[in-house]
């Protein structure tokens, strides 16, 4: 079955003094009527049951991140023991749906994305777990067109087109972390890279 993850431990720093260590940005309402935490979880609901989501944030947020998501059960919101970024959270996640579901989907995604195209996101999402349904080896990650030439992103290369059909997809050729500006300027020109948005797919006994 497929298992919605949303990794919800950062401070949002960068938004102080509106974001603070308790109440970091996905929890505050900044694009919308609704928290960004509780827009991502609306973003899925017409694909995962909020039954199959699950939370990983910090001791800190626990209590605020399940007043927000009473549809989350409480034994779906993790705490991680300390803050170490995507992998450790991600592997926490996975141990937990490998208990309930040993053959469990996972689609992992950040709580503080703005996504203006729902429908367009959630056609992403299902062609991302159809590629994982035919071929549970694969991992799929998504990647934003940029707009700009950003140097606090990490870019994705694409390879070769897999398949045919929309969304599009590629092959990752290779990881190209934070560029100086003239490399990421270049990275805009040429058209085949990406701006790596923490956006996954895979089957949690796969990671």
């Amino acid at each position: 079955m497929l298992h919605a993850v949303i990794m919800a431990g950062g401070s949002g720093t960068r938004f102080w003094p509106q974001s603070r260590q308790r109440l970091p940005k996905q929890l505050l309402r900044l694009a919308g009527e609704r928290t960004m935490i509780q827009q991502t979880l609306d973003r899925c609901r017409n694909w995962v049951d909020p039954s199959r989501a699950w939370v990983v944030t910090n001791e800190v947020q626990a209590d605020a991140t399940a007043a927000q998501l009473p549809e989350i059960p409480r034994q779906n919101i993790l705490v991680e023991p300390a803050a170490r970024n995507t992998a450790p959270c991600v592997g926490l996640a996975a141990i937990q749906i490998l208990h309930h579901d040993p053959d469990g989907i996972m689609f992992v995604m950040p709580a503080d994305h703005v996504i203006q195209t729902d429908e367009a996101f959630s056609r992403g999402a299902l062609r991302a777990v159809e590629i994982v349904n035919a071929d549970p080896s694969k991992l799929v990650l998504f990647g934003v067109i940029p707009s700009f030439p950003a140097t606090g992103y990490g870019y994705i290369e694409r390879g070769a087109m897999i398949g045919e059909g929309t969304p599009r997809v590629y092959e990752v050729s290779a990881f190209r972390e934070k560029p100086h500006l003239s490399l990421a300027e270049q990275y805009v020109r040429e058209g085949r890279f990406f701006w790596n948005c923490g956006i996954f797919c895979w089957k949690a006994q796969t990671i």
